[in-house]
C-alpha cells in the first residue's frame, strides 16, 4: 500500500511542479457544479470560449457530469473560483497509484512497476491532460482513473458492487466506457461456482440500476427526453459536423486510423526540428511501448476479456467525427489504454528487458517532449 500511495504522490507532485496547478479557464465542470449547487442543470454561460450546447434558451454542458459532482465540495467553498485543474491532477495521481497496485497484484517486479507507471503517466496523454485540466481533458483523466480502479478490484476481492460503482464513475466521465460494462460482468464470473456467479451478477446489475434511473432523470431535466441528445445536437451545430445525421459513422474511420497510427510531427529545418501538430501525434510515435500488450499470454480468459474491452471502447473513438483536435498524442486513447496497461503488466510479470525498457523510455521521453513543447509554444499556462 505504501508503494501505491508513493506512486500517486510522485505523480501529483510532478504535475504540480510542471504546471503549478494553474486553474483552467475551460472550467465547464466548475460551472456545472455551481449549477447543481443552485438546483438546476443549465450553466450560467460566460461566453463562447466555454463549449456548451444552446438548447431552449439555456446552455448545457454535454460532457458526462462526474467531474462536476466531484467538484461540488470545492465549489461549495470557493464558488466558481474552484480549481478544476487541481482535481485533474488528483485523479491522475489516483490513476498512477492504481497502476502501481495493478502491477503489485500481478506480482510484477518493483523496478518494472516503476517503468510501467512512468509509461502510464508520461507515455500516454495522462500527464498532459491532467496538467491543463480543461473540460475535455479532465474527462479522460477521470475515466482512466476509475477504469484502473475497477481493474484493481477485479484483480483482488472482486466485490461486484464496487466494480459497478467504479464502472459508473468511468461512464459518467466518458460515455464510451459503457461498452466495458459487459466485460466487467464477464470478469466477475470467471473461475467461480454457479451460485457465486449468479450472486455477483445480481449485485453488479442491482448497483447499476439507481445510476441508470438518475441518468434518465438528468436527461429529462436537460433535453426533455430520457436519453442523451447532447452530442448529436452539438454535431449539428458544430462547424466540423453536419446539419443532420449522427456524429458517429464509418466515414470517419480512415481519418481516425490515420490519426491514431500514422500522423507524424511536422518537420522543419531549424530547432526544434520536429513540431507536434496541434491536433495530435499518432500512438505509433508517442506510445510505442503499447506493443507490449500483444505479448500478454495469460490467464487466457482474462487476456481475451481485456482485448475485448479495448476493442469495444475504441469503437466510438474510431468512428467519431473529430479526433480530439487539441492534444499532444491521442487523448481519446486514454479511454481504452487502462485495459492495455493491464495487458502490458501481464506481459512483464517476469521483469522488463532492454528492448521493452527502451520502448518505455522512448514513450516517456516523447511525452515529456510534448509537455515541454505545448507549454513553450502552444499554451504557457
Amino acid at each position: 500500500m505504501r508503494g501505491t500511495l508513493a506512486a500517486g504522490f510522485v505523480a501529483f507532485i510532478a504535475i504540480l511542479a510542471v504546471n503549478g496547478l494553474h486553474a483552467t479557464e475551460y472550467n465547464n465542470f466548475v460551472l456545472l457544479a455551481d449549477a447543481f449547487r443552485h438546483g438546476h442543470v443549465w450553466i450560467d454561460w460566460p461566453g463562447p470560449y466555454i463549449d456548451a450546447l444552446a438548447w431552449s434558451g439555456r446552455h448545457y454542458v454535454i460532457e458526462a457530469p462526474l467531474p462536476a459532482l466531484l467538484l461540488l465540495p470545492a465549489v461549495a467553498i470557493w464558488g466558481t473560483a474552484a480549481n478544476q485543474t487541481a482535481l485533474a491532477a488528483f485523479l491522475a495521481a489516483i490513476a498512477v497509484g492504481a497502476g502501481w497496485e495493478i502491477g503489485r497484484r500481478l506480482e510484477v517486479p518493483a523496478v518494472t512497476r516503476v517503468w510501467l507507471c512512468g509509461f502510464l503517466l508520461l507515455g500516454t496523454d495522462l500527464f498532459w491532460a491532467a496538467m491543463y485540466g480543461d473540460v475535455w481533458f479532465i474527462a479522460h483523466v477521470s475515466a482512466a482513473a476509475f477504469s484502473l480502479l475497477a481493474l484493481v478490484e477485479l484483480l483482488g476481492k472482486k466485490r461486484a458492487w464496487l466494480v459497478a460503482l467504479y464502472a459508473v464513475c468511468a461512464i459518467e466521465s466518458r460515455f464510451s466506457l459503457i461498452l466495458a460494462v459487459p466485460v466487467y460482468a464477464a470478469l466477475l464470473t470467471l473461475d467461480v461456482p454457479g451460485d457465486v456467479r449468479r450472486r455477483r451478477l445480481f449485485i453488479f446489475g442491482a448497483t447499476l440500476v439507481p445510476f441508470v434511473l438518475l441518468w434518465v432523470a438528468y436527461n429529462q431535466a436537460r433535453w426533455g427526453v430520457p436519453y442523451d441528445v447532447g452530442y448529436t445536437a452539438w454535431y449539428h451545430q458544430d462547424s466540423a459536423g453536419q446539419p443532420d445525421g449522427s456524429p458517429f459513422g464509418l466515414v470517419y474511420v480512415p481519418n481516425q486510423l490515420y490519426s491514431f497510427f500514422v500522423r507524424f510531427p511536422n518537420q522543419i529545418g531549424q530547432a526544434p526540428f520536429l513540431v507536434p501538430t496541434y491536433d495530435g501525434v499518432a500512438l505509433t510515435w508517442t506510445s510505442p511501448a503499447l506493443l507490449l500488450a500483444l505479448f500478454a499470454r495469460g490467464p487466457r480468459a482474462f487476456v481475451i476479456a481485456l482485448w475485448a474491452a479495448t476493442a469495444l471502447v475504441a469503437v466510438p473513438n474510431l468512428t467519431y467525427y473529430v479526433n480530439g483536435y487539441a492534444q499532444f498524442g491521442m487523448r481519446h486513447a486514454l479511454d481504452f489504454e487502462p485495459f492495455l496497461f493491464v495487458l502490458m503488466a501481464l506481459a512483464l510479470r517476469r521483469g522488463i528487458d532492454a528492448l521493452w525498457a527502451t520502448l518505455c523510455a522512448w514513450s516517456i521521453f516523447a511525452g515529456a517532449w510534448g509537455i515541454w513543447f505545448w507549454k513553450t509554444f502552444y499554451r504557457h499556462q
